[in-house]
């Protein structure tokens, strides 16, 4: 109720509101920093806090009364429309305002013990016929709540909200009542396109996606975000929905994801979004939330977001625990990981170029969860068989990789390319071609590595499970210390024996008189002994092939070894030689007339009569030369 005098509304000087009417104002509220002179009755007629403040006051009422409201929500703006309520003024309430009057309404104990339809259920009918019901509305009531949370919290307007938001996602968004914003065009709720405002009436062929949602949440805060999530975690929203959503938020947060994960593209906007402003949001406090709300998923794509999450936290400097549960979280998974997304930069003063630790704990955390894969399976004893062999392949080719990539780093470590390779076992590679390629690259980016160092590195690598053509490669590999060439030469020998003997016992199964057979009479029988013998055929004709290629290799072999035998004697001839006297005396200047048999073999080979004694002739002069240039003179 407001004096009795002539109503003209509220006039502002300063730092100072004013209400212009003729009578004195009698009390001064302080807000913000902002003085309101007001009148007393209003205030108490309507301010269960007010009127107690007064009564316990020991002032004169004939004097000024000032109080001060420390904390007020909404600050002195809300308290101008509490003030304009109170003086019988109207009150628009909006869902950008109504959180804020109604936690101020709160505040001053506005019920309706103090006045009839007071401005608490006001404030509460207006919150839970119009906000809960409209989508737009409640987000943007949620996001206004997060100045006065914690009043918030105790009028239960939050939980309210969330709970709202989360059944809103589970329904047809049709049955909202509220417009929405896609492919470009704004749709009614029918999924008629509108055109200012009007029904064309023309339809949108496509049909509402399952993550229409992912925009409007990202609006919010990191707080109300994470207890949004929990929320839709309890009313059962998919997983795999929840993960959409929190990837969403992470892209438009922290912009660096955005280089690993292939051009993801946003969602369109909607009209909740226009009306709503991002939220400031501390990226290292995002990431370390975020970790705990993702669900335990696996795929190519999430397994990709995850080490995209790993790099933005490794620059950011989050905390242990934080790095440790993506890095656990990749290694379960590790086998979905791609060889650009373990190539993770080492942002730390690190002399290397990529960060190997990570990538070595990932491993460890894969291992860890196979093994227990493999405890709880029956056919665990069996690697062909068992349901790990295929994911525990998988990486170790893809490690094989990385350790080809890393391996070109002048700063790598001899040490930690042997704990990269031997972070796996032995029965994870069927072929150990890949890690030769690793170690030569090594090799040859490390020229100046110890003898010791490089055999020792050569030590992760079996030969036996070497192919042909990657044997051939290390046998001429002059990076490779003598002894390692010599070893593969020596399983390579062993190999192509084996492989001759397998072919000429398989050619004399088929040259042998055949063993007569019972022939069953039905007819499956014969059908199965015909297809046998096909088989069979078809098996020599490809041992055929490979034992004439083990044939022409082993000849390669031989002529290689005969050169060297060659090479190895006229070594030996010249050293012998040098060290003779003949060639002492001659280094100390005697000079001798040459032997007359000497002179007479010159002579006789100047005559050449013959073709045959032509060709002595060229062996002669050829020994004579040799002869004359290693004897005493």
């Amino acid at each position: 109720m407001a004096p009795a005098a002539k109503v003209t509304g509220f006039r502002r000087e300063g730092n100072d509101w004013f209400y212009n009417a003729t009578l004195p104002s009698d009390i001064t509220v302080v807000v913000d920093g902002v003085n309101f002179h007001l009148h007393k009755f209003p205030l108490v007629s309507r301010c269960g806090r007010i009127s107690k403040i007064i009564e316990e006051s020991e002032e004169s009422t004939d004097g000024n009364f000032i109080t001060t409201f420390e904390d007020f929500p909404g600050g002195s703006e809300t308290f101008l429309v509490i003030i304009k309520f109170c003086y019988g003024g109207r009150v628009e309430f909006t869902a950008r305002n109504i959180v804020m009057v109604y936690c101020a309404a709160d505040y001053l104990e506005m019920t309706d013990e103090h006045g009839e339809d007071n401005l608490l259920s006001k404030s509460e009918g207006f919150f839970h016929n119009n906000v809960l019901k409209n989508w737009k509305d409640c987000l943007l009531a949620l996001q206004s709540c997060e100045p006065v949370i914690s009043r918030a919290d105790k009028l239960q307007i939050v939980s309210r909200c969330l709970n709202a938001v989360s059944v809103m996602v589970c329904t047809d968004p049709s049955l909202f009542g509220w417009p929405m914003l896609m492919y470009g065009s704004l749709q009614s709720p029918g999924g008629s396109i509108l055109w200012n405002g009007i029904n064309t009436g023309a339809k949108i062929q496509s049909t509402m996606e399952s993550d229409w949602w992912y925009e409007d949440i990202s609006y919010l805060s990191v707080h109300l975000f994470e207890r949004l999530i929990h929320t839709m975690e309890g009313k059962g929203i998919k997983p795999e929905n929840l993960a959409g959503a929190i990837m969403h938020y992470c892209r438009k947060y922290l912009p660096g994801l955005g280089r690993w994960q292939g051009g993801q593209s946003g969602k369109p906007r909607t009209v909740a979004s226009f009306s709503m402003t991002p939220a400031a949001v501390d990226q290292k406090v995002l990431l370390e939330s975020v970790t705990k709300l993702l669900p335990e998923k696996k795929g190519t794509l999430f397994c990709r977001f995850l080490l995209g999450l790993l790099r933005v936290a490794l620059i950011l400097g989050v905390n242990h625990t934080c790095q440790d549960s993506l890095e656990r979280r990749i290694g379960v998974q590790l086998d979905q990981a791609t060889l650009d997304g373990l190539l993770i930069p080492c942002y730390s003063d690190s002399d290397t170029l990529y960060n190997t630790d990570c990538v070595e704990r990932m491993i460890h955390h894969f291992m860890s969860s196979e093994s227990r894969l493999t405890s709880l399976s029956p056919s665990s004893f069996d690697l062909e068989t068992s349901p790990s062999s295929g994911p525990l392949k998988r990486v170790a080719k893809l490690v094989d990789g990385y350790i080809a990539e890393v391996a070109s780093d002048v700063n790598l470590k001899p040490n930690k390319m042997r704990l990269l390779a031997e972070a796996l076992p032995e029965s994870s590679r069927s072929l150990h071609d890949g890690l030769y390629r690793a170690l030569d690259i090594y090799l040859k980016e490390h020229p100046w590595l110890p003898e010791k160092d490089k055999e020792l590195l050569c030590n992760i690598i079996d030969f036996r499970k070497l192919s042909i053509d990657a044997c051939a490669h290390a046998s001429q590999n002059e990076r490779l210390p003598l002894r390692v060439v010599l070893q593969v030469l020596f399983f390579e020998q062993l190999q192509l024996r084996a492989a001759l003997a397998g072919c000429l016992h398989v050619l004399d199964a088929e040259t042998a008189p055949p063993v007569p057979m019972t022939v069953p009479s039905d007819m499956a029988g014969q059908i199965l002994q015909r297809d046998g013998w096909m088989t069979v055929a078809r098996a020599n004709q490809v041992l055929k092939v490979d034992m004439e290629r083990m044939r022409s290799r082993v000849g390669e072999l031989e002529e290689e070894f005969t050169k060297i035998k060659q090479e190895m004697k006229r070594v030996a001839k010249s050293y012998s030689s040098i060290s003779s006297p003949r060639f002492i005396a001659r280094r100390m200047g005697c000079n001798l007339l040459p032997q007359s048999s000497e002179a007479q073999t010159d002579v006789v080979e100047s005559t050449a009569p013959t073709p045959r004694a032509s060709g002595e002739h060229g062996r002669l002069s050829l020994q004579s030369r040799h002869r004359k240039s290693f004897s005493l003179f």
